[in-house]
Order: C-alpha cells, then sequence, then structure tokens
C-alpha cells in the first residue's frame, strides 16, 4: 500500500488547485481520477464543450446575418455534431495543458474509481479489473456534480437529453422542450434558438433566474422571448412520454408539449455514489452534498470536500480556490485565505450576463439607501462599431459614500466587462467608491467605457 501526504479524488478545478497546492507546498501528493484523462466534468461534458459549441453557433449565427455573407452563408450546412465537434481541439489542449500541470510537479495520477476503505485508506478499481490500495494524513474529495435524474423518465431513450448527454445529439432537431430553467436551460435555450429550433422553455418557478437582478430577469425573459423562445412559467412535470418520432412532455396544468427532443436540465446532484462514505463517517445533505465547514472539512476532520460535491456556488472558478484552502488546511491546520464574499456569476445565454454583489431588491430589503447608474449599450460607440447593441451595465452606489454595492451587466461581453468593477468593488474603503470610474480615462471607443457613463447617469440621479 502507497502512502502520500495528501490524496485528491478528482481532478476538475477542486481537485487541480488542491493538488497544485499541495505540491507547491512540498508534499507528496496523488490525483485519483475515475475518467481516462485528467480536468473533471468541467473539460470534458460541462463548461469548455459548451461554451466552445456557443462560441461556434455564435460565429455561424454572425456570418449567416452578416450583410456580406448572406448569398454565400445559403449554400452552407452545418448541423449540431458538426457545431459540437468544433469543441474537440479546445479540450484536447485543455487535457495537454491540465496533464502536464501534474507532471511538472511531481503528482502521482492515479487512474481508477476510488471507494473509502477507512477515514486514511481509499482503494481504487482498475480499468484491468485490479484494484490498489493507498493512505494519506488527508483527503480532499472533488468528484464534482452530475444531472439530477427522476427515477421514472427514461434515459436511455435517443430523444431524452440532458446536460451530460446533449453533446452527443446526432442531429439538429426541428423542436426541443427544455425542461429547467436555471442556467443550463437558459444557456441551451438560446443556443438551440439561434440554430432555428422552436423551444419550449418550463420554468417550475415564476421567473427566470430570480437570484438575479429583476431588471436582468425581465431583460433576459424579454431577449428570449423576442428570439422565439417559448417561456412557460410556474409549470411543473407530471410524467414523460417518450414515442419513435419525439417526445411528449406532460405537464401537471394539463398541458401536453410534444417537440422531436427533450433536455431535462432540473437540478444537479453531487457525485458522492460509491464512494463509500458510510465507512469513513462522512455525511450528506439531503441532495446528495458532502456537509462542511468554513474550512470545508466534513465531520471527519482530516476529509475535506471542495467544488459542486459540497454544493453552492457550484462555479468552477470558486471550486479551484476551495481546493487551494482545503488543501493549505489540511497541511498547516488553518487557512488565512477565505473566498471572496463576492463572486461573480457568469451566464453564457445570448446576450450573456454576469454580476456581482447585491441586488437592488436585497438593497431594498436590508432597507441600504443606494442609487442606480446606467449605461445602455447602444448608446456606446463600440456596441456600435461591431453591431452589438443589446445590453446594459448597472451600477448600484450607496447615495451617502458612493460605495460600489452591486454591478449587474446584460449583453455582448458581460463576464469580461464584470471584471473591471470586480476589482473596483473590492477595493478597501474609501478606494471602492463610484468616483473612480468617473475620475478615471477609458480607452475610446470601448465596452469598459460603459462604466464611465454609468458612473456619470448615476451622479445625476444624487440630489
Amino acid at each position: 500500500m502507497q502512502t502520500f501526504d495528501l490524496i485528491v479524488i478528482g481532478s476538475g478545478p477542486g481537485g487541480e488547485g488542491a493538488a497544485m497546492k499541495g505540491a507547491k507546498d512540498g508534499k507528496k501528493m496523488a490525483v485519483i481520477e475515475a475518467y481516462s484523462q485528467v480536468g473533471g466534468g468541467c473539460t470534458h461534458w460541462g463548461t469548455i464543450p459548451s461554451k466552445a459549441l456557443r462560441h461556434a453557433i455564435q460565429r455561424l449565427t454572425e456570418f449567416r446575418t452578416h450583410p456580406l455573407f448572406v448569398t454565400a452563408a445559403e449554400s452552407v450546412q452545418v448541423n449540431f455534431p458538426h457545431l459540437v465537434a468544433t469543441a474537440a481541439g479546445v479540450i484536447r489542449r485543455q487535457v495537454s495543458m491540465r496533464h502536464s500541470f501534474y507532471d511538472r510537479n511531481r503528482v502521482h495520477l492515479i487512474e481508477g474509481t476510488a471507494v473509502f476503505v477507512d477515514a486514511h485508506t481509499v482503494e481504487v478499481a482498475q480499468a484491468n479489473g485490479g484494484s490498489e490500495r493507498y493512505s494519506a494524513d488527508a483527503i480532499i474529495i472533488a468528484t464534482g456534480s452530475r444531472p439530477l435524474r427522476p427515477t421514472n423518465i427514461d434515459f436511455s431513450h435517443p430523444r431524452v437529453f440532458d446536460s451530460d448527454t446533449v453533446l452527443g445529439m446526432k442531429n439538429t432537431p426541428q423542436s426541443i422542450t427544455i425542461y429547467g430553467a436555471g442556467v443550463v436551460g437558459c444557456e441551451y435555450a438560446s443556443m438551440f434558438r439561434s440554430l432555428g429550433v422552436k423551444i419550449n422553455l418550463v420554468n417550475t418557478r415564476d421567473n427566470l433566474l430570480s437570484f438575479l437582478d429583476e431588471e436582468i430577469c425581465d431583460a433576459l425573459s424579454y431577449h428570449l422571448r423576442d428570439q422565439g423562445v417559448l417561456i412557460r412559467n410556474h409549470e411543473e412535470h407530471d410524467h414523460v412520454e417518450p414515442l419513435p418520432d419525439g417526445v411528449v412532455l406532460h405537464l401537471k396544468s394539463g398541458k401536453r408539449l410534444k417537440t422531436d427532443a427533450l433536455l431535462w436540465a432540473a437540478g444537479r446532484v453531487g457525485n458522492t455514489q460509491g464512494l463509500g462514505l458510510d465507512r469513513a463517517g462522512v455525511t450528506l445533505s439531503p441532495r446528495g452534498n458532502i456537509v462542511v465547514d468554513e474550512h470545508y472539512q466534513t465531520v471527519v476532520p482530516r476529509i475535506y470536500a471542495v467544488g459542486d460535491v459540497s454544493g453552492p456556488p457550484s462555479l468552477a472558478s470558486a471550486a479551484y480556490d476551495q481546493g487551494r484552502f482545503a488543501a493549505a488546511h489540511a497541511i498547516h491546520g488553518h487557512c488565512d485565505a477565505r473566498l471572496a464574499s463576492a463572486i461573480p456569476t457568469g451566464i453564457y445565454t445570448s446576450p450573456e450576463i454576469s454580476s456581482i454583489g447585491r441586488t437592488e431588491r436585497e438593497l431594498t430589503a436590508e432597507k441600504v439607501p443606494y442609487e442606480v447608474g446606467h449605461s445602455l449599450f447602444r448608446s456606446l460607440a463600440r456596441a456600435q462599431i461591431t453591431g452589438q447593441i443589446v445590453g446594459m451595465l448597472k451600477v448600484l452606489f450607496h447615495r451617502e459614500t458612493r460605495e460600489i454595492l452591486g454591478i449587474h451587466c446584460f449583453g455582448d461581453q458581460a463576464a469580461e466587462i464584470i471584471h473591471i468593477g470586480q476589482a473596483i468593488m473590492l477595493q478597501p474603503r474609501p478606494n471602492n467608491t463610484l468616483d473612480y470610474f468617473i475620475n478615471t480615462t477609458f480607452n475610446y471607443p470601448t465596452m469598459a467605457e460603459a462604466y464611465r457613463v454609468a458612473a456619470l447617469n448615476g451622479l445625476n440621479r444624487l440630489f
């Protein structure tokens, strides 16, 4: 049995962050990965392929709608599998790069499925049928999550998909029902609609992405509907009827939606099945996520869990930092660093959405005296040049101190634009105020100029 200072189960963002931190601190590290390549779900069937697919669809849409190429575009036939294939090169480069990280830092990579024997030992089942045991002073679980699959739905049917299997779709459907209007559902609704697919987007709640600022929610709903997406709010499924020529989604309201395919995008659950956590004494939440404290420790002090397997915020960016912090705590017994209280969200709809900080709804409930600064993209020279005029930047700030309290962006490159505001918002007082944007010279024409416009707009609202 081989012994290590620290074992990490899973090589996604959380596992990689933990492994790199341990290696940089001179510890003998091992990473166990069940898949044949490193990178986790983020690299192979989640973030990377879906965002590469979105990029390919956007370029195709621009080509088809550009006045110079309209005639040529008529003869170009591209289907869904062709577009998905564009992600293959990105995935290969990501895997190669991440594998080199482990090689350079002398992290021992172990391929196989890990099962806990006890709190310090795991047994790894190998592809050849053999197994081997490994032990460590501490173990970090970073196994990620998977789509939640109700047992009464036949996911083996060729027309029923979830977010892990949809990338294997063999053709472009003429119509699709997407059940679940969270981040994944809204992103795929945008992508399929850009391909001309008829969309039913079934939302179990009253509004899309209700955790966002209400103005952004309204803008997203408007533009999805404007693009032709049929949004059905406050609906719940009763049962799914797969047919040879399509899928019928029966709703509790009595509606029946028949389309060529169904994409089930309602929730995710932590990858804890088969880990043998009961042998190690680790407890789970009702949703199957591992319960952790502020140091990412489970109820068993030398076992940690990071990333999606431990629940929200379920972001690759946050998972990497969680991995680093957990490894630091496991090695040193403490970790002075903490995950930032304000983490930006990036939602890759068309147009995309990004936000950080508090919403108007939250500030109103807290009785914080705030004001709003707006910048509409259609007024920016750079947006007019690129033709991406849909969208806005919204800055929320304290009326008295001018401290920035929240930033919300809807439009092209929103996930990039947000980081300018993030850098200022998270500065210590008094450097985190609206005045930075008022007194700073921005390149012209740029999208960054939206911050100056929004700041001046907000300043004009003060009296």
